[in-house]
């Protein structure tokens, strides 16, 4: 643990709780991509296995568990819920060009065609859908061409925690010589997607 992974999982727990508050309260889930929640929800399920074989800490499991209850809780909200309000017409990303790839890789890197092993290939093949799992939002908000100053919010946190969670990578490397490529890989490529709502973000107030 250190400060720059501590403040990353705020930021990205900020993130989601200003999602799943807009959405109560307002009674609504236009402008928010459903298919983006379901996708963050699907690495946030995979990525958690462990919490039923391992235990690394207190902080640790409450962290994995609070992630899951809001992702799941946001989707009940955009698909059940408030459904009537979800804009679906607009959430039309094709996630299939993610997800058939990467099922692809689980089914191929594992090592024994058990149930288990194709799980933990999916674990493992999950970290680029994380990188591009905000895609269908993006792609949302450039098709109707306008988003509300929450979801900014929003996007503005979910980027901030990766860009703190590459600053978290180059730290371990200098002192416990950790490196994991593809992790570091990914999370550049998902804080690219976020900089121009950085920018507008600031510029913006």
């Amino acid at each position: 643990m250190n400060i720059f992974r501590i403040l990353g999982d705020m930021s990205h727990l900020v993130a989601m709780l200003i999602l799943f508050v807009k959405i109560w309260r307002s009674k609504s889930c236009a402008g928010i991509s459903g298919k983006s929640q379901v996708l963050f929800a699907l690495v946030f399920t995979t990525r958690y296995l462990d919490l039923f074989t391992s235990f690394i800490s207190i902080y640790n499991t409450v962290m994995k568990v609070v992630f899951l209850v809001l992702a799941y809780a946001t989707i009940e909200l955009i698909y059940h819920r408030f459904r009537n309000t979800y804009s679906s017409e607009s959430d039309t990303f094709r996630v299939e060009f993610v997800l058939v790839p990467v099922t692809g890789l689980a089914f191929i890197e594992n090592y024994s065609f058990t149930p288990l092993e194709v799980m933990l290939g999916f674990l493992w093949s999950s970290i680029p859908i994380c990188s591009v799992a905000i895609l269908p939002q993006l792609f949302m908000i450039i098709k109707t061409g306008e988003a509300e100053s929450i979801t900014t919010h929003y996007l503005f946190f979910l980027g901030l925690y990766r860009a703190l969670y590459l600053a978290n990578w180059v730290w371990r490397y200098h002192t416990e010589s950790f490196f994991d490529q593809i992790s570091v890989v990914s999370g550049v490529v998902q804080t690219i997607f976020y900089c121009d709502f950085f920018y507008l973000y600031i510029t913006r107030g």
